[in-house]
Parts: structure tokens; C-alpha cells; sequence
């Protein structure tokens, strides 16, 4: 069994104000998206001036925190916000949801293509791909406050995560952190550089990440308020399967379409 490391999620405290390393890494993930964005703008032929791209990101932005706050609510602890329906302003207090914050960007930055006239499902391409390590970090940072922890387990590298009971359990937050991250942006960043269809890595992100989270829910403790839902299968693993199945026929479109050009 290893040793959970307790960091504590405040770096640092200013009076009444509290930066913490949750925060840290959505910074972290955004700064890294701007650059990512703009290397794969230029690598796609995307026109995209300094302006463009920081106003796209806003979007994305907006998407990510409206989308993921919302989704929170509606997905995860709806019967708790419907009760106290100021709470869901309070974003400090945790509770953003990923599958509600892809909705987001897709709708936030689908407004800003038809805006723009730029092609939304390139554009879709190379979001996507600068997504994946913002995802990672904040796996890391759910890591750090020591919260979303696996499922019981015997294994070796198992930690007994504060709050969470006597019993080691799997670090599944960084099983998610690497996958979500680096692994799926390599995948991703490959399919860039072989020039493939316009298309095919933003449908390669919903069946990547779909499948990779829809495995690992298997190792993580359900969300309390939840539990095991309809044939013992998690939210995640319900909402994922919509991603896969949009992957696979994304994917299978964007085939059909690049021989009917040939």
C-alpha cells in the first residue's frame, strides 16, 4: 500500500481570499489550450488572428464553467440544487461536470463558427485536442483535494484517501489524469499531423475519452448521492455511451464522406 501524499488544496491564503491548486490547474489547463490552439491552427490552415483565437477561447471558457456547473446539477445532485437553487452559483464550493462542460464548448463554440464563418467541425478538431490537457490537470486536482477516489482495492499501489474510510483504494484520479491527459492528446495530436479528414479527431475524442472513462468507472467509487444506477453501471459510465456511440458514427461518417470525395 502506498502513501496518499496530503497536499494541502490551499497554496496560498490572503485574507479572506484562498488560491488553491484545484483553480491552479484550470489556469494551468486554459494557458496551455491558447498555445496548443494556436499551434494546431496553424498546422490545419485555420485563419485564425491573436483576436480570434483569444476570443474563441473565451467561449470555450464560458462553455467549460456554464456547461460543466450545469451539468453538475442536472446530472449528479439534482434533487440537492432544486432545493437550494442559490447554491448553484456557488462554484467555489466544488461540482463541475465534464460531460455538461463538453456540451458547453460545443454549443459555445459552435455560436462562435456561424459568427465567423469559420468551419465548426475543424475548429471542433483542434478544441478537442487542447482539451485534453486541461482534463489531466484536473484529475491531478482532484487528486490534490482528495476527492472522486477508486473503489476498494488489494492492489499494492493502493491509498487510503482522508475521509474515505480505513480501507486502501485505488487512485483513480490518476488513472483518469493519464489516460484523459497525455494519452488521449498523443492519440489526437497524431491524427493532426497525418493530415487526417476534417472530422475525424473531434469524433476520435468522444470515442477515446468515452471508452477510456466508461473503463475506469470500474475502478471509481460512485458519486455518494448516486450510487450504482440502472444494471449497476455509474453515471459516467451512462453518460459516456452516448460519447462512444456519437465517436463511432462521427467516425463512420467522416469515412464515408472522404470516399464519396475520392
Amino acid at each position: 500500500m502506498l502513501t496518499y501524499p496530503q497536499i494541502d488544496p490551499i497554496i496560498i491564503r490572503i485574507g479572506p481570499l484562498a488560491v488553491r491548486w484545484y483553480g491552479v490547474m484550470y489556469l494551468l489547463g486554459f494557458g496551455a489550450a491558447y498555445f496548443i490552439v494556436r499551434h494546431l491552427a496553424r498546422l490545419r490552415n485555420l485563419p485564425l488572428d491573436a483576436q480570434q483565437l483569444s476570443d474563441l477561447l473565451f467561449y470555450g471558457v464560458l462553455g467549460v464553467i456554464l456547461g460543466g456547473r450545469l451539468g453538475y446539477t442536472l446530472f449528479y445532485n439534482f434533487s440537492y440544487y432544486i432545493d437550494h437553487p442559490i447554491k448553484i452559483l456557488a462554484v467555489w464550493e466544488g461540482g463541475m461536470s465534464f460531460h455538461g462542460g463538453l456540451l458547453g464548448v460545443v454549443a459555445a463554440a459552435t455560436v462562435y463558427c456561424v459568427r465567423k464563418g469559420l468551419s465548426k467541425l475543424l475548429v471542433g478538431d483542434i478544441l478537442v485536442t487542447a482539451a485534453t490537457i486541461g482534463l489531466g490537470l484536473g484529475r491531478l486536482g482532484n487528486f490534490i483535494n482528495g476527492e472522486l477516489w477508486g473503489r476498494v482495492t488489494e492492489v499494492p499501489w493502493g491509498m487510503v484517501f482522508p475521509g474515505a474510510g480505513p480501507l486502501p483504494r485505488h487512485p483513480s484520479q490518476l488513472y483518469e489524469a493519464v489516460l484523459e491527459g497525455p494519452v488521449l492528446f498523443l492519440i489526437l495530436y497524431l491524427l493532426h499531423r497525418r493530415k487526417v479528414p476534417v472530422g475525424v479527431p473531434f469524433f476520435a475524442f468522444f470515442l477515446g475519452y468515452g471508452t477510456f472513462r466508461f473503463v475506469l468507472e470500474f475502478f471509481r467509487q460512485p458519486d455518494a448521492q448516486l450510487g450504482f444506477l440502472w444494471g449497476g453501471a455509474t453515471m459516467g459510465q451512462l453518460l459516456c455511451l452516448p460519447m462512444i456511440l456519437v465517436g463511432m458514427g462521427g467516425l463512420i461518417f467522416c469515412s464515408l464522406r472522404n470516399r464519396g470525395r475520392r
